[in-house]
C-alpha cells in the first residue's frame, strides 16, 4: 500500500472509531434526558426507537454530513411531533448541524440553517403555536450551533493555511540553502582550478627554463639566469599559497563570507601579465576602464588568468605573443585575450574553458573561445555591468 493511501486509511479508521464513541455518548445522554427530564410525555417503545435510531447516523457524520442530517431529521421530526421528551432529541440534532457547518462552506451552512429554522418554525407553529418563546429559543440554538461550526471551520482553514505556508517557507529555505551550498562549492572548484592550473603551469615552465639553462652549457653556467628562474618559481609559490589560503578560508567558517578577503579585480591584471612574462611569453596588456563592480572585476580577472595559463601551456613555441585588452563598451566590460601560438590542446576536454564560460554566466555575460584564422587562439568575453558601471 502506498504511504499516502495508508495514511488516509489510518485517518479514516481513527475518525470512524471516534464517531462511533460519539454516537454512543450521544445515545447515553439522550437516554438520561429521556428518563429524567419532563418537557413532554415520556418516550414509549416507539419514542425510544425513534430517539435511539437518530443516534446511529452519527457514525458516518464526517463522510456524509448532509445525509446524516437528513437521517437525523427523519427520526427527530416525528419524535417531536408526537410530543415526546423534547430535550432528549436536542444533542443529536445539534451534533448533526454542527457537522454540516464545520465540514461545508458558508453557502451550504446558510441554506441548511434557513431550511432547518424554517421547518422548526412551521412544525412548532402547527403543534404548539402558543409557545412562541420556546420557538425563538430553539431557533437561537440552531443559529448559534451553525455559527460556531462555521467559526471552527474558518479557524481550521486558517490554521491549515498557516501550516502550509510555514512548510513551504521551510522547503524554500532548505532549497535556497542547498542552492547556496552548490554555488559556493562550484565557486571554490573554479577558484581552485584557476589558481592551481595557473600556478602549476607557470612553475612547470619556469622549472623547464632553469633545467634548460643548467643543461645548455654546464661549463659556462649562467648563474644569474638560474637564480632568476628559481626566484620566479619561489614568487609563484608564495602568490599561490596566499591565494589558496584566501580561497579555502570559507571552508573553515562557511557562515562568515567576509573571511574570504577582497576579490581579485582589474588591479590584479598587471601581476598576471608579469607572471606570464616570467614564463617566457610576451604580454601586451591594455586596460581602458576604471572601477567596476567586484563580481565583474573578479570574473574578468579569472578569465584573463585562465586564458594566459592556456596560452603559456598550449602556445607551442618560444617568444609567444599574447595581447590582453579590457575596455568598456555600451554598459559592458569586454575582455579579449589573443595569442599567436599553435594552440595545441586548447580545445581538449577539460575544465578551463568550461570554467571561463561559467565565470561569464555568473555575472550575466557571455564568452567565446576558439582558434583564430591562421594560427593562435582567442578568448572574448562580454560582461554586462548595468547600473553598477
Amino acid at each position: 500500500m502506498a504511504p499516502g493511501r495508508g495514511g488516509a486509511v489510518r485517518r479514516w479508521v481513527t475518525e470512524g472509531r471516534a464517531d462511533v464513541w460519539l454516537a454512543a455518548g450521544s445515545a447515553a445522554v439522550a437516554a438520561v434526558l429521556g428518563l429524567f427530564v419532563e418537557d413532554g410525555r415520556p418516550p414509549d417503545a416507539a419514542g425510544w426507537a425513534l430517539l435511539l435510531s437518530a443516534q446511529v447516523p452519527l457514525v458516518w457524520r464526517r463522510r456524509r454530513p448532509m445525509a446524516v442530517l437528513l437521517a437525523v431529521v427523519a427520526c427527530v421530526a416525528p419524535y417531536h411531533a408526537l410530543d415526546y421528551t423534547h430535550s432528549a432529541a436536542v444533542p443529536v440534532g445539534m451534533i448533526a448541524l454542527y457537522t454540516v457547518a464545520v465540514t461545508g462552506g458558508a453557502r451550504r451552512t446558510l441554506l441548511t440553517g434557513t431550511s432547518v429554522v424554517g421547518i422548526t418554525l412551521v412544525v412548532n407553529a402547527l403543534v404548539s403555536p402558543h409557545q412562541f418563546a420556546e420557538i425563538l429559543r430553539i431557533s437561537g440554538w440552531i443559529v448559534s450551533v451553525l455559527l460556531f461550526g462555521g467559526y471552527t471551520r474558518v479557524h481550521r482553514e486558517n490554521a491549515a493555511a498557516a501550516l502550509d505556508r510555514a512548510e513551504r517557507a521551510e522547503r524554500t529555505r532548505e532549497e535556497e540553502a542547498r542552492r547556496r551550498v552548490a554555488e559556493e562549492r562550484l565557486r571554490i572548484a573554479r577558484d581552485l582550478h584557476d589558481l592551481l592550473a595557473h600556478s602549476i603551469t607557470l612553475i612547470g615552465v619556469q622549472t623547464s627554463v632553469a633545467a634548460h639553462v643548467l643543461a645548455a652549457d654546464p661549463g659556462r653556467l649562467d648563474r644569474a639566469a638560474v637564480a632568476k628562474a628559481l626566484d620566479d618559481i619561489a614568487g609563484t609559490c608564495r602568490s599561490a599559497r596566499g591565494e589558496l589560503r584566501t580561497t579555502l578560508e570559507v571552508l573553515r567558517d562557511p557562515g562568515a563570507p567576509e573571511t574570504r578577503g577582497p576579490l581579485p579585480g582589474l588591479h590584479g591584471l598587471p601581476g598576471l601579465a608579469d607572471t606570464a612574462r616570467a614564463a617566457g611569453a610576451s604580454v601586451a596588456l591594455t586596460v581602458r576602464h576604471g572601477e567596476v563592480p567586484p563580481a565583474i572585476g573578479a570574473a574578468a580577472y579569472r578569465i584573463v588568468q585562465e586564458a594566459l595559463t592556456n596560452a603559456v601551456r598550449h602556445g607551442g613555441r618560444d617568444g609567444l605573443d599574447v595581447r590582453v585588452s579590457v575596455h568598456g563598451d555600451g554598459g559592458a566590460l569586454r575582455v579579449t585575450v589573443t595569442d599567436d601560438g599553435a594552440g595545441a590542446g586548447s580545445g581538449a576536454p577539460g575544465f578551463g574553458l568550461v570554467g571561463m564560460r561559467e565565470r561569464a554566466r555568473s555575472v550575466g555575460g557571455t564568452l567565446k573561445a576558439g582558434p583564430r584564422p591562421g594560427e593562435g587562439f582567442e578568448v572574448s568575453a562580454v560582461l554586462p555591468m548595468g547600473e553598477n558601471r
